[in-house]
């Protein structure tokens, strides 16, 4: 180890003041245009809608990725000769100075570029880890930022790719099935209220009609649960959707005299 520390110590040696000066430049350059791109990409992004959008969003993790690579390429000839020796030394060095000094960090770095690879999820997805729900706004190289339904930015580490669960509901789509609700007494006609929750999926103006609209019913001993599932227009609109779902499915029930039901605080939804 110390040949190694000494190796570098005499790479660097040679360093001229000049080449600090460029290769400061072309770091300062690469992380303004870095900066750059990760508020003008997303800006322009929120304007569009639809694939457009989740495409934009999708390529500022990967825009990053190859700025840095290429700043890495261009700075290490401008600061030493690129020899065979040289990036033993150096490589070396920095890999010792990760596994001891930043063992954590380094574990989510590395699920990070896994991440740019397998895409488990994406900036525009709605994914659910750890009971946190939210829209995927960035990935950094450390983690990614999601913000919640209720305007929460939440951090997680890319390192939880390796021992969690990770739900996306859209999927690098703008495909987004929501799902709403109905609980009511026994008594009434099943397949009449299908047919009435089915039409006022249809109806929503936020419904994308061209998706599958489908009616779930189960039995319980205290009384029916229906399930509408649809797809919203945009991601986006979820939870509009699903509000304005639920309103006018229990106008249109009340109507017919369709009574809601009290669901037990143990009985969980199925899937």
């Amino acid at each position: 180890m110390e040949e190694t520390f000494g190796g570098l110590k005499g790479l660097f040696s040679t360093v001229t003041s000049q080449a600090m000066v460029e290769a400061a430049v072309v770091v300062a350059a690469a992380a303004l245009l870095i900066f750059l791109i990760q508020k003008l990409v997303p800006g322009v992004a929120g304007r569009l809608g639809g694939k457009p959008r989740l495409y934009l969003l999708a390529s500022v993790p990967l825009l990053r990725l190859v700025i840095i690579i290429v700043t890495i390429v261009v700075v290490v000839p401008i600061l030493i000769e690129p020899s065979f020796e040289n990036m033993v030394a150096i490589f070396g060095t920095l890999g010792l100075a990760l596994g001891f000094a930043f063992k954590d960090y380094a574990n989510s770095l590395i699920a990070g570029i896994v991440t740019l690879y397998e895409m488990p999820y994406r900036p525009g997805d709605w994914i659910e880890v750890n009971g946190k729900y939210g829209e995927v706004r960035s990935i950094g190289t450390r983690a990614a930022e999601i913000v919640t339904p209720d305007d929460t930015v939440v951090l997680i580490p890319h390192s939880t790719l390796w021992n969690a669960l990770i739900a996306n509901g859209n999927d690098g789509t703008d495909n987004l099935m929501c799902v709403a609700e109905f609980h009511l007494t026994a008594g009434h006609d099943v397949r009449s209220v299908m047919t009435l929750l089915r039409d006022v999926a249809f109806t929503s103006p936020y419904t994308k009609t061209m998706k599958p609209i489908s009616v779930v019913v189960a039995q319980h001993p205290w009384g029916m649960t229906y399930r509408v599932k649809a797809y919203p227009l945009e991601p986006r609109d979820q939870f509009r959707f699903i509000s304005d779902l639920t309103a006018r499915g229990m106008e249109i029930l009340a109507q017919h005299g369709a009574c809601p039901a009290s669901v037990p605080v143990s009985v969980a939804s199925p899937v």
